[in-house]
């Protein structure tokens, strides 16, 4: 009976983390985090990716160059993991309003949602990750916190059948 209540607790604990944070949260933060500026021209970024016990499994460097034309942001990403692997990825990111924007990239399932308010932008989406020889749908919770006018930090929890199964923290530093 002592396992199931402690099973509760923890299973209780784990869904209420994050959630109760909304991009609305940082409406009035400085400085404003305005996404198709930041990624457009160059930026480089570094990080981690953590396994869902908190160990990192891997890290990478990646270049960024986005283009931005008034209406959508077209961001070409290009990963150098420490293993040698090299990713790359194409997102096309619409504008809808001041806070609201859709994106996608090959890779991703569906349409990406982005929220943007203050010195934040939450970009959730399910990207067709490589495991064992297969693709396999991870949820992507992503959250970028504008520093200054160069630094962005960027923690991203991912999730499999409402389970956590990893975070990403990425620093981005603009040219």
């Amino acid at each position: 009976m002592k396992k199931i209540i402690v099973f509760l607790h923890l299973f209780l604990l784990m869904s209420c983390t994050g959630k109760d944070m909304k991009p609305t949260d940082f409406k009035d933060q400085k400085p404003r985090l305005i996404i198709e500026n930041y990624l457009s021209g160059n930026v480089k970024a570094w990080g981690i990716l953590q396994n869902r016990s908190g160990k990192v499994i891997r890290q990478f460097s990646a270049d960024l160059n986005g283009k931005w034309d008034g209406k959508q942001l077209i961001l070409d990403e290009k990963f150098n993991w420490n293993d040698g692997e090299i990713q790359t990825r194409q997102w096309k990111i619409n504008k809808i309003d001041e806070h609201n924007y859709r994106g996608t990239a090959h890779d991703v399932v569906g349409e990406a949602k982005g929220y943007s308010y203050g010195s934040t932008f939450k970009f959730e989406y399910v990207l067709l990750v490589p495991f064992k020889g297969r693709e396999i749908k991870i949820t992507f919770d992503d959250w970028i916190f504008m520093q200054d006018e160069k630094i962005a930090i960027n923690r991203a929890t991912m999730s499999k059948f409402g389970f956590r199964v990893g975070e990403l923290t990425v620093v981005f530093q603009k040219s």
